[in-house]
């Protein structure tokens, strides 16, 4: 891709661990406690997934990051046994170079399947295809190309840096984008429960709902149109 990458640090955590921290924003990719496990309790279960899989379902997310998030939607597509390929779309600024998308996912060895994927693609054209997922990574500020975006989700993961660190990702402007682009019915879910958000995505006719959070985090939030 033809695109800056992120530059990252690599922080100890743990018990020899180590985490990406974005030098931009100065925030953790993912969760100190458990990643992946962080992801399919915010933007899984904070979605109804995976009980709500049928074919041609569309997830869209703001922020790809390592692209755990995806890794975790497509284990769970797999594990459920759809019939077809799901549909992956997001909206990334600011992707990471490959070989830091290999380390990140290397920490998670269900990630295996899908590492060697994720980061060719954003080395090449952000697109991946196989038999049970067909996902894209469209670059860009997602204030332009998310509005210019013709596509339709089911569910969202909202997944940028944190409100006070990446302000732009979480703009009432964006988040009214979002809900113009989900499907009647639809969700969305972030590790988020900053009162601002709550507010913009209440505005933007989601009705939403301050549920438990992962880990340390008392709170996140869910939203349905």
């Amino acid at each position: 891709m033809d695109q800056p990458t992120h530059p990252i640090d690599w922080r100890p955590f743990g018990a020899g661990g180590r985490v990406p921290v974005s030098r931009q924003f100065d925030d953790p990719f993912y969760s100190l406690d458990n990643g992946l496990e962080e992801t399919r309790h915010v933007f899984l279960a904070g979605n109804g997934l995976p009980e709500r899989f049928r074919p041609g379902f569309h997830i869209a997310e703001l922020g790809f990051g390592t692209g755990l998030n995806l890794v975790a939607a497509a284990l769970a597509w797999e594990a459920a046994g759809i019939p077809g390929a799901l549909t992956f779309t997001s909206f990334e600024a600011f992707p990471l170079a490959g070989d830091d998308v290999r380390a990140a996912l290397g920490v998670f060895p269900e990630a295996a399947p899908y590492a060697e994927a994720i980061a060719t693609a954003l080395d090449a054209d952000g697109r991946i295809e196989t038999p049970t997922l067909s996902a894209r990574v469209i670059l860009g500020d997602a204030r332009e190309t998310l509005p210019a975006w013709e596509g339709m989700a089911d569910a969202w993961f909202l997944d940028g840096f944190s409100p006070a660190k990446n302000p732009e990702l979480w703009e009432p402007d964006l988040l009214q984008a979002v809900a113009r682009h989900t499907a009647p019915g639809g969700t969305c879910a972030t590790y988020s429960a900053a009162g601002t958000v709550r507010a913009a995505l209440a505005e933007a006719s989601f009705a939403v709902a301050r549920i438990p959070g992962y880990g340390r985090k008392r709170h996140m939030t869910r939203g349905t149109l």
